[in-house]
């Protein structure tokens, strides 16, 4: 009954701190210093719940996020990989200080800076091979020379070639989003650019598979006609929606994500990542833009919006597809 109790005052406390906009660096400390004993004295239930609604805050004391990336990773998993408010020196800390299974999930995250990116393949390189302190005493007090075969000796764990072949996956897996994150923020000036409001609109709809709401949101994103962005969104092969995606300079990952969604046999592992990545690795942005504003020339030559009292040309007359046509997409 006590442990109920405190559970309902966790529960409580994380509620009234989610329900602060912007809360003060007053409240943020009174925070910090009450969540750790609560959290404590609470039941396992409730720790997930209370981890599970802090990783929906934008912001939150670093202190409680290092706390709650320190703990078990069937606890920790979802703000590890979902949180925004974790700062890259805590997830840093906490990628060196916990196990693979907290690297995994933060490897997972959808945004991760180079910062981070150039931590975690420095750890990975670091950890490869175990240093002469992790050898018992008996081999550190051998020779060098004899404690190397020690070290090369295949490990008696039956999975251990499996367990060297997902790190060294997770190793290209991060090498790869080293090189290809940043592209939104680069120079882009005087190209069409999709707003954070836009992408977390199409990743929201690709996720669904909402593919009529989808289109519309393209079609503002592109500032063009729906028409043009069903005809895109109608190549199965998802090479227009990709190119388009690119052109945009929509973050690399959510680009996957949602070339994976509305194309399932993108989602197809090929080469340690998936038919999406390589799709999206082998476009050039600049030739990507020019096709794509291309594409937008010509809709506005065949579309016009109201002008002058015209209405827009009939569904009949711009020859969309047929809905369900569209609703095809997103089930394939």
């Amino acid at each position: 009954m006590a442990i109920r109790k405190k559970d309902v005052v966790l529960m409580a406390t994380v509620s009234s701190f989610e329900g602060l906009a912007h809360p003060t660096r007053s409240e943020l400390r009174q925070f910090a210093e009450l969540f750790t004993p609560l959290f404590q004295a609470s039941s396992e239930e409730a720790r997930r719940q209370a981890v599970a609604a802090l990783s929906q805050c934008i912001v939150i004391p670093q202190a409680v996020a290092l706390f709650i990336g320190n703990q078990p990773i069937s606890v920790a998993a979802p703000f590890l990989t979902a949180s925004q408010a974790i700062s890259d020196d805590t997830l840093i800390m906490i990628a060196r200080t916990q196990g693979t299974a907290h690297i995994r999930a933060i490897v997972s995250r959808d945004n991760l800076s180079p910062k981070v990116i150039d931590a975690l393949v420095a750890l990975r390189q670091a950890t490869a091979r175990p240093s002469l302190a992790e050898l018992p005493a008996a081999e550190t007090a051998a020779p060098i020379a004899a404690a190397v075969p020690v070290i090369e000796e295949p490990a008696v764990d039956p999975d251990f070639a499996e367990r060297l072949a997902n790190e060294e996956a997770m190793r290209q897996k991060i090498r790869g989003l080293a090189s290809h994150l940043g592209r939104k923020d680069d120079d882009r000036l005087g190209l069409r650019t999709i707003s954070d409001i836009q992408e977390a609109l199409l990743v929201r709809f690709a996720r669904s598979r909402e593919a009529s709401h989808f289109a519309s949101t393209l079609a503002d994103a592109l500032s063009a006609s729906r028409w043009l962005a069903e005809r895109i969104m109608l190549d199965l092969s998802g090479q227009q929606l990709a190119t388009t995606l690119m052109s945009l300079g929509m973050g690399f990952l959510d680009a996957v994500f949602v070339l994976e969604k509305l194309y399932p046999h993108l989602a197809e592992p090929q080469h340690s990542v998936t038919r999406a990545w390589m799709v999206l690795d082998a476009l050039d942005a600049e030739e990507c833009h020019e096709r794509v504003e291309a594409w937008r020339r010509a809709d506005s030559y065949t579309y016009m919006p109201e002008r002058e009292g015209q209405a827009e040309p009939a569904v009949a007359e711009r020859k969309v597809p047929p809905a369900r046509e569209l609703k095809t997409v997103g089930r394939r």
